[in-house]
């Protein structure tokens, strides 16, 4: 009998839970109190469930099955998304307040008014995942209230370091919208104040660090991993602006190795690897080899990602999306041009020389029409289905010990997404 198969007929066994199976948070049948919070039995039961389900299903299915846990998980989301988005005012009273200075009041009003614009309304996955990711490793009787503060807290120094980048990277790519308003140096009098802003807006994440955990064993791998990603993504920025500068589009600089590279650093580590690392310490979990592993999965789901922005970029829609894409007017190793390269007859690639790169309209349609040309919005949906395989299968591979529901949950949020 295929494995396959024998796995079908086990898991039509254990997907019922039992009635003592215990009611669970966040991720629902995907969560797996058993192997970190110490319970072989519950363990053995969800381990085997999730398992049967993961590896016979198609990806659609799988996400359609976790989607399908119903209003109670819905629930349990909007609610830890409360809790966090909360927590902001929080924080931005400790940021914001009195320090003994009155001299720099001016100052300290500007700080909360880029911090009000600018760190809010996003989606809040990757602070989120902060959250979800220590409440998955760490057992619920050590989940009190001083260190889910401090969760929430480092979840935050993860979105302020996403508002961080997102302000300069709109100054760089003379983007105009963000989060369905003006981008930041957009806003009347501000301009390119706003390059100060975004250093005001990384400063805030150490201090937050120290208030909040400098007293804890983590701390120092804390300050560590932010810099490291800090320095990774400006690294991965300088290789996308060094290889599209404006007004010099040259087509044989956009290789696949070369867009890859670019993934890997600007996306990557700082919305995935990140924010559960940053979990991971918290849980006490320092150890190289888990770190390696899990690195190895959030590496190849950063890169998933990235090119389902790029692909929305173009064709998403902006009432979704929140933001106008101008992957096309500003030169962009993009992963449609990277394949429209590797498909475009001699003729194609001199209508992409004439068109790519320009600031008009009608440069901007006839790329677009090329790209339609291709198929590339088949090819990108193609890619959606293996790369979602390729990720279940890293997952299979490299996730133990950690609980596989960390990697799981967020290949599903991300997977067909439209925004």
């Amino acid at each position: 009998m295929p494995p396959s198969r024998w796995l079908r007929y086990v898991g039509a066994f254990l997907l019922p839970a039992p009635c003592w199976a215990p009611r669970v948070r966040w991720l629902g049948f995907l969560r797996q109190p058993s192997l970190v919070h110490g319970c072989p039995v519950l363990g053995a039961w969800h381990s085997a469930r999730r398992w049967c389900q993961a590896w016979t299903e198609e990806p659609r299915a799988l996400c359609s099955s976790l989607r399908m846990n119903g209003d109670q998980k819905s629930e349990a989301y909007a609610r830890e998304k409360w809790d966090f988005i909360q927590h902001f005012s929080q924080i931005l009273n400790v940021l914001t307040e009195e320090t003994g200075h009155p001299e720099t009041g001016d100052a300290i009003a500007r700080l909360k008014e880029v911090l009000e614009y600018n760190a809010i309304g996003g989606k809040y996955n990757r602070g989120l995942t902060v959250l979800a990711a220590f409440q998955e490793l760490v057992e619920p009787k050590k989940q009190d209230a001083d260190s889910l503060q401090r969760v929430l807290t480092v979840g935050w120094c993860v979105e302020l370091l996403q508002a961080f980048f997102l302000v300069l990277d709109d100054i760089m790519d003379s983007s105009l919208t963000r989060r369905g308003q003006l981008c930041w140096y957009k806003k009347p009098g501000i301009g390119l104040d706003a390059i100060n802003d975004a250093l005001l807006i990384e400063a805030c994440i150490y201090r937050l660090l120290k208030l909040y955990c400098r007293e804890q064993p983590y701390y120092l791998n804390l300050i560590e991993l932010f810099l490291q990603t800090t320095y990774q993504t400006e690294t991965g920025q300088t290789l996308d602006l060094i290889t599209a500068p404006q007004g010099d589009v040259d087509l044989d600089r956009f290789t696949e190795k070369r867009y890859k590279s670019i993934v890997k650093y600007k996306t990557a580590f700082y919305s995935f690897y990140l924010p559960v690392a940053a979990a991971m310490y918290m849980a006490g979990i320092d150890g190289e080899e888990e770190h390696a592993n899990a690195k190895k999965i959030l590496l190849e789901m950063g890169e998933f990602f990235q090119i389902q922005d790029d692909y929305l970029d173009l064709f998403g829609d902006p009432s979704v999306t929140g933001k106008v894409g101008t992957d096309i007017q500003d030169n962009k190793c993009s992963w449609l041009v990277v394949q429209c390269l590797q498909r475009a007859s001699p003729e194609q690639r001199q209508i992409l020389q004439e068109n790519y790169g320009q600031k008009e309209a009608e440069k901007v349609a006839r790329v677009k029409a090329l790209y339609e040309e291709l198929e590339l919005p088949a090819v990108f949906r193609q890619y959606e289905e293996d790369s979602y395989s390729c990720l279940m299968g890293l997952i299979k591979q490299y996730a133990a010990p950690l609980p596989p529901a960390i990697f799981l949950g967020l290949a599903c949020k991300i997977y067909k997404r439209k925004k």
